[in-house]
């Protein structure tokens, strides 16, 4: 009899992006390869945070759905949670969405308790306190429990003044202790992470990194022809943006720099993706005058690879306090389609050694506006081609979905 799998997470498949994106395809993954497979879910709603038709009929209750995993073998049920989402998230309103779900997951994890014996219950953060809904399973049922940790919640919270009471902050810590006291692994996605995680845990810390399917994601021969496709000239240089449209992010970075190369008529700047800043971004660049910025929708799934492989430079940017508690998705299919990334990441940070260590992509200091301007022009003149290159050889080597997940499976489901 195969073994059975729960995953409790806040993000799951059909979302296009972010931990959704790695849940859904890790449980496809682990369901395909014969394992019964359950799912505590919310309904899908990133990036767009908006529950997403035809969910959204049903987002006041719960519901459970039995997913067919395209013939591939194995067996997933999904229960989809209601819980709050904010039309505008904010530090208080994203608390609420994640206490919201945590509330309503808690009563299915109760209901599923009497009725099935799971062999391995796995909780993915954020938010953290998923983790003591495993916990409760665990001393229910025996289960093992894998505690993965996609974003340092708590510490970011802090650092970006979401909250600001320090006896919160350590009440927080508290719980998080609880439940790496009871965790049999702990996981999480980058090295500065796992460095920062055993710190506080003070045991071993498993890597598991987020993956690509680098046969989905690849380089295409002729690029350039890419452009016309989507309404450019084959002479003009792409600066992509793709990814969640948030106020986080510092995309205003942007349209600083579009504003000050707006000389070249050549040089585009694209901003790709949905979110709840993307409207007044948009009206930013209308009153600067930046008829060098296009925005365009979430692109779908099918003509992502084409997509990715139109543009000349890839964008990663992220705020300084981030880099060593994110690891970016999206860089992982920046590299996997041999994408020249321009990444914010300041010096010392796992992403900045991680990327300069193989040279797979322009670094320059976050938060810099004038670094991010020049880092730029110079990934225009740059030996691009070479880090373009370095960059999907690293995600052949190491960010393989299938060389992960297999030994994902070894460590914590087979053992």
């Amino acid at each position: 009899m195969s073994k059975r799998i729960l995953l409790i997470g806040g993000n799951f498949s059909p979302e296009p992006t972010g931990i959704g994106k790695y849940n859904g395809e890790m449980i496809k993954w682990l369901a395909a390869g014969g394992y019964d497979c359950t799912v505590i879910t919310s309904y899908p709603y990133y990036p767009e945070w908006k529950v997403q038709p035809p969910y959204d009929k049903n987002k006041n209750w719960y519901k459970k759905e039995v997913i067919e995993n395209n013939g591939q073998g194995g067996k997933i049920t999904v229960y989809r949670c209601p819980q709050y989402v904010p039309a505008k998230p904010s530090g208080k309103t994203r608390i609420m969405l994640d206490f919201s779900f945590a509330v309503s997951a808690f009563f299915k994890v109760l209901q599923l308790l009497p009725r099935k014996k799971f062999d391995v219950v796995i909780a993915v953060v954020p938010p953290f306190h998923l983790g003591l809904l495993a916990v409760l399973y665990k001393k229910f049922r025996g289960a093992k429990f894998l505690y993965h940790i996609q974003d340092m919640q708590i510490e970011a919270a802090r650092d970006l003044k979401m909250i600001s009471s320090p006896k919160l902050i350590k009440a927080l810590f508290g719980l998080e202790r609880y439940i790496f006291k009871h965790a049999d692994m702990v996981s999480s996605i980058s090295d500065g992470m796992m460095r920062k995680i055993q710190e506080k845990a003070g045991k071993e810390i498993f890597f598991f990194p987020n993956w690509v399917d680098v046969s989905l994601f690849h380089p295409i021969e002729d690029r350039i022809t890419l452009k016309t496709e989507y309404g450019f000239n084959v002479n003009d240089k792409i600066v992509l943006y793709s990814g969640a449209i948030g106020e986080k992010q510092g995309l205003e970075a942007i349209l600083n720099t579009a504003e000050t190369l707006k000389s070249d008529k050549q040089l585009k700047f694209l901003i790709c993706g949905s979110g709840p800043y993307k409207e007044k971004l948009k009206a930013e660049a209308e009153s600067k005058g930046l008829d060098n910025v296009i925005f365009f929708p979430l692109q779908p799934f099918e003509k992502f690879n084409h997509f990715l492989n139109m543009a000349d430079v890839h964008l990663v940017i992220q705020k300084g306090n981030a880099s060593d508690l994110v690891m970016p998705s999206k860089l992982t299919t920046i590299l996997a389609v041999g994408g020249l990334a321009l990444i914010t990441a300041n010096s010392g940070t796992s992403l900045h050694d991680l990327v300069s260590k193989h040279n797979m992509g322009v670094l320059v200091n976050a938060e810099d506006q004038q670094a991010l301007t020049d880092g730029i022009i110079r990934a225009m003149q740059d030996n691009a081609s070479e880090i373009a290159r370095n960059g999907r050889v690293y995600a052949e080597t190491h960010l393989s979905v299938g060389k992960i997940m297999s030994r994902f499976e070894e460590a914590v489901v087979v053992s």
